[in-house]
């Protein structure tokens, strides 16, 4: 997915220090205001924003004064293995929340290498897709900006027409966490002033399945109603590029083999150049059971989430 992203990209030669963004000129009336900002963490890191016993999350939210929830550990963002979080409250108490959360998972990563050179990281926002136009600006003009004074490369998604009702885009930011902050910083304030942002607050963290995805019945008609039964024979077609098919299948066809026996589930991937229409994933078909197709669908896309990540680096 990460490939097909639009072009709204920068890798700045003169990285700077951010100091603390200067006041603002909306009205203390918007500061005020209600807000949120949601961004996706892996599994992993989603354990140590919770803390032992929801120690951490606590503390995030008493030192910022932000709401902080997470999806539940299998609400995943469609195409991804990651869970999703949501900050709300002022704006200044999101930014604080989000700071801290970064801040954490930075401080994890620098334990793990000894390099003193501040990393480029990645985050994804998840942002309706209503509200992605006030962020580009015509022609660009607004992300340009962002960009520049930001000093971090931003991307946006374009809309996954694979899932039917998906409204949301994500917004990658990449570089150190002052430059991220200052982006987040002037994104989230241009969101807050869209009156349509803040009809997506309450949506809920799950999200649809893939369009087309569950045929019920033994003739794979898609009939209206599921068969009482636990039908051996309910289908799930997902679409994966075609670069990436290689570490769905793995040496020999291990990787395919190993989720087949795991979860149950059967799996046939199209052949070379029969594509999803319109695009150049290939077709990957799950069968089995509700349970094993969700299981299988689930293995699959870490399999492509870990491709994604070994392309981009």
């Amino acid at each position: 997915m990460e490939s097909t992203e639009s072009s709204y990209m920068s890798s700045p030669e003169a990285p700077r220090k951010r100091s603390p963004p200067p006041p603002k000129s909306p009205t203390s009336d918007s500061m005020e205001k209600a807000t949120y900002m949601k961004f996706l963490v892996s599994n992993a890191a989603a354990g140590s924003v919770i803390g032992k016993g929801g120690s951490t999350i606590t503390d995030f939210q008493s030192q910022s004064g932000a709401r902080i929830q997470l999806s539940r550990n299998h609400e995943f963002f469609p195409g991804t293995t990651d869970r999703i979080i949501m900050i709300s409250g002022t704006i200044n108490d999101v930014l604080k929340a989000v700071e801290l959360i970064l801040a954490k998972l930075l401080s994890e990563l620098h334990a793990e290498g000894s390099d003193d050179v501040e990393p480029k990281t990645k985050v994804r926002l998840v942002v309706p897709n209503s509200s992605c136009g006030g962020i580009i600006g015509k022609g660009g003009s607004t992300i340009k900006s962002f960009i520049e004074e930001s000093h971090a490369g931003i991307k946006i998604s374009p809309q996954d027409n694979s899932y039917y009702g998906l409204n949301d885009r994500l917004v990658t930011l990449v570089g150190t966490l002052d430059e991220q902050m200052l982006a987040i910083d002037l994104i989230l304030s241009k969101l807050s002033e869209d009156p349509h942002y803040y009809q997506s607050m309450n949506a809920p963290f799950s999200y649809p399945a893939p369009q087309n995805a569950m045929s019920y019945g033994t003739n794979g008609a898609g009939g209206k109603f599921q068969n009482n039964k636990e039908d051996r024979s309910n289908s799930m077609t997902i679409g994966v590029a075609d670069g990436h098919i290689g570490f769905v299948v793995g040496r020999g066809g291990r990787n395919i083999m190993e989720i087949g026996q795991v979860t149950g589930a059967r799996i046939k991937i199209s052949d070379r150049g029969d594509f999803v229409t319109g695009t150049t994933n290939r077709k990957v078909t799950i069968t089995g059971s509700h349970r094993a197709i969700r299981a299988a669908e689930s293995m699959i896309m870490q399999k492509v989430a870990y491709a994604s990540e070994r392309v981009i680096d």
